[in-house]
């Protein structure tokens, strides 16, 4: 899980701080890697490799969007739901969210805050052996 300090102005001109939070599990990577042909990882590959603004700008989208979540104080919730994301994209805290992802560096620090350890230690690794890279 990634827990992501955000400050921004709200609509009426006031400073607002605020903690975001974005998890991927085990089994939403499943179901994305099984819901691409060839599998997520190939798709990832593809982008980075081809380096289409289009493309990356959809999955830099489709990773806010799929990750972000409330987690309850407890911690033991994390519940995503279509009202609390259209709730966030309402809000300037989504631009400065989206607005990060275009740097390499934090991209590459939100796709392995969001995703489960054992993966981004497995994409970590690839990485410095320069056999993965991500779209940036």
């Amino acid at each position: 899980m990634l827990k992501k300090t955000v400050k921004y102005t709200d609509f009426d001109g006031n400073q607002r701080e605020e903690d975001l939070y974005f998890n991927l599990t085990q089994s939403e990577l499943t179901e994305m890697q099984l819901g691409v042909a060839g599998g997520f990882d190939k798709y990832i590959k593809r982008i980075a490799q081809q380096q289409n603004t289009e493309e990356m700008l959809a999955f830099y989208t489709m990773l806010i969007t799929k990750s972000y979540g409330i987690k309850s104080d407890d911690g033991k919730y994390f519940r995503k739901s279509k009202e609390a994301l259209e709730d966030f994209k309402s809000t300037n805290a989504y631009d400065v969210i989206f607005n990060e992802l275009a740097d390499t560096e934090k991209f590459t620090e939100f796709f392995l805050g969001v995703i489960p350890a054992e993966a981004a230690n497995s994409i970590k690794t690839a990485m410095a052996k320069g056999e993965f890279n991500l779209p940036s």
